[in-house]
């Protein structure tokens, strides 16, 4: 799907200049494409000064290699182009450490003979790789156990968290940008300069909650990239709401569903409230934007578009409903021996007013995460 690999590149934060397509009955042992085909991806490189080639395949290292010598710039397969983007989302501890180690096992083929009077340090380098990766093994094997031992017993931040899931063409990060850059919404531009896949956003009746945008779900990941998608997803389970951005007019559209749902299930998320997201509503025929609510009035499904903005009115107020469920607002009243309550709640950023009485006392409004 040329769709789906165009939001992976741009995900991965490069600008496609141009898009070469072509099929054959099978792949070219030396350069995965035909001669022609390599042809005219050079002169697309010399016109657009392209600094990088990317495949929407997998490539075998002598392919990559030859590839490269006959364009003059770098080239990336699929799998190096998946990795680039779980190395920029991963956030966990152990995201980090399975990425890495996914980079450094695919690094491993491509060392490859060149020069003879390099090949000694050739083998200093598959060394040092092998060295490294037997690490990486055991300190994943350590924070597991970790886990393991403490999972149920989930620690949330004190500011809850939004986290967007969903396959990669639903749209996502398209939302994403709508909803949190919208002056409607009078974004925090906090996180910004540190993430670009966290936004701080202040809601009505909440305060302060935090935007996470994850890696989107794909098709054929690759078997040795699983665990790493995995983990890069690992911070779902620490979210206070998932919103799963579902591309309404694709036609595999539940089946989707099952498959994030499944995933979900194995890191243990499947247990933190959702919100559904039927995004694309401007491709199907005769439909408005509304938010649909469960037995107990709940608001468990949005229809919208990302693209023409409509229904975001209704699904942020959703999500400010959704969130404002787990968040408690209360008065509290506050002794003079009470100043190191008082300074833990202001630390937190639970603080909303504080008003001083004759006695010495204060009545604080406080606004708290509900654990």
């Amino acid at each position: 799907d040329p769709g789906e690999f165009r939001e992976l590149v741009t995900s991965a934060g490069v600008e496609p200049v141009s898009t070469v397509t072509g099929s054959r009955k099978q792949p070219s042992p030396r350069f995965f494409v035909g001669e022609g085909k390599l042809e005219e991806i050079r002169d697309a490189v010399a016109a657009n000064e392209a600094d990088v080639v990317l495949f929407n395949h997998a490539l075998s290292p002598r392919q990559e290699r030859n590839i490269e010598h006959e364009l003059k710039c770098r080239v990336l397969d699929r799998t190096g182009v998946i990795l680039d983007i779980f190395a920029q989302r991963a956030r966990t501890h152990e995201g980090k450490l399975q990425v890495e180690l996914a980079q450094l096992e695919h690094m491993s083929t491509r060392l490859v003979r060149g020069w003879t009077h390099l090949e000694t340090q050739l083998e200093t380098d598959r060394r040092l790789l092998r060295e490294r990766i037997k690490s990486i093994h055991k300190r994943l094997e350590k924070v597991r156990r970790q886990r393991n031992q403490g999972r149920r017993a989930r620690q949330r931040a004190d500011i809850p968290t939004v986290s967007l899931v969903g396959y990669t063409n639903a749209g996502k990060s398209t939302l994403f940008n709508r909803i949190t850059t919208s002056s409607v919404y009078a974004a925090d531009q906090l996180f910004a300069t540190l993430d670009p896949t966290l936004r701080r956003l202040e809601l009505p009746d909440v305060g302060p909650v935090v935007m996470a945008d994850t890696v989107g779900f794909i098709r054929h990941l690759p078997h040795k990239l699983v665990e790493a998608f995995r983990a890069t997803l690992e911070e779902t389970t620490q979210a206070t709401l998932l919103l799963h951005i579902i591309d309404s007019h694709d036609p595999r559209r539940e089946e989707n569903i099952e498959q994030v749902e499944e995933v979900l299930a194995e890191i243990g998320a499947d247990d933190i409230p959702m919100l559904q997201v039927f995004n694309k509503i401007d491709l199907l025929e005769n439909f408005t934007p509304r938010v649909e609510r469960n037995e107990e009035g709940i608001p468990v499904r949005a229809w919208v578009s990302a693209v023409t903005g409509e229904g975001l009115d209704g699904l942020f107020d959703a999500i400010v409903e959704r969130v404002a469920e787990d968040v408690v607002h209360h008065f509290v009243l506050l002794g003079p021996a009470d100043g190191k309550l008082r300074a833990l709640l202001h630390e937190a950023g639970s603080v909303i007013s504080e008003e001083y009485r004759d006695t010495g006392d204060t009545v604080v409004e406080v606004r708290l995460q509900n654990r």
